[in-house]
């Protein structure tokens, strides 16, 4: 029992206080302090000991690291990491390079070219934005292999509505899409005076034709964007 707590321990501050960009620290001191985050560490880092769990561990904070709060102009929810071997690597809707475009991206791709008329690239990597100052959120940061939604109602929910907040408070003119019910219902934590929300059905094959194709939130973004001196994102 004391190797397999020894295990968990290691595992415990090995993989749940990995490095975090500076701006996002204070944020994460502050929720750390919250009774939900103790129960939520030890539940995940339990989870990465004996399950298969995605993204690796050492990628979860992926999207704020590549995108640091002072340059976020927009924010892209998805709900949990994709499940299968390969694809999950921190920031929603994205894969690595090399790993084949999910549906619900390649339906993205196909939108942006309808809209601003940019051929879909081969890769699925979403870095390129990230790096451009968009926030590629999952709600829960965490899931098991073969399992979606697996980590819902863990406690990384309240993480990730603190982040929204953090955002709407800290930031001005920053574009949130919302693409599905479950982004849908993030709206309130966003000051809608300060900020643009922009809506839609989920760009899932299940939802897209309901309104995704054809939202031109793409071109939107950039329109707003310029409006307030700020630089359009090279979709």
């Amino acid at each position: 029992m004391r190797m397999v707590t020894s295990i968990l321990d290691h595992v415990y501050y090995s993989y749940m206080d990995i490095p975090l960009a500076p701006s996002w620290q204070k944020l994460y001191q502050a929720e750390s302090a919250k009774p939900y985050v103790s129960p939520l560490k030890a539940r995940v880092a339990h989870s990465y000991l004996h399950g298969v769990i995605y993204p690796p561990a050492q990628q979860i904070f992926t999207a704020l690291n590549l995108c640091p709060l002072e340059e976020v102009c927009v924010v892209i929810l998805g709900q949990d990491p994709y499940h299968s071997e390969g694809q999950a690597h921190g920031l929603a809707f994205s894969v690595p390079d090399g790993i084949p475009i999910p549906p619900s991206l390649r339906n993205i791709y196909k939108e942006i070219g309808s809209d601003i008329g940019i051929k879909a690239p081969t890769s699925g990597n979403l870095e390129r934005w990230a790096e451009q100052g968009v926030l590629l959120l999952n709600t829960t940061l965490t899931v098991a292999t073969g399992a979606p939604g697996s980590h819902a109602g863990w406690g990384w929910e309240h993480f990730t509505d603190a982040i929204i907040k953090t955002v709407s408070t800290e930031r001005e003119h920053v574009v949130f899409l919302l693409w599905g019910t479950h982004a849908k219902a993030k709206i309130d934590f966003i000051d809608r005076s300060k900020h643009l929300v922009l809506t839609a059905p989920h760009p899932s094959p299940l939802s897209a034709h309901r309104g995704f194709f054809g939202c031109r939130h793409f071109s939107k973004t950039n329109e707003y964007l310029k409006q307030h001196g700020l630089k359009p994102i090279d979709w």
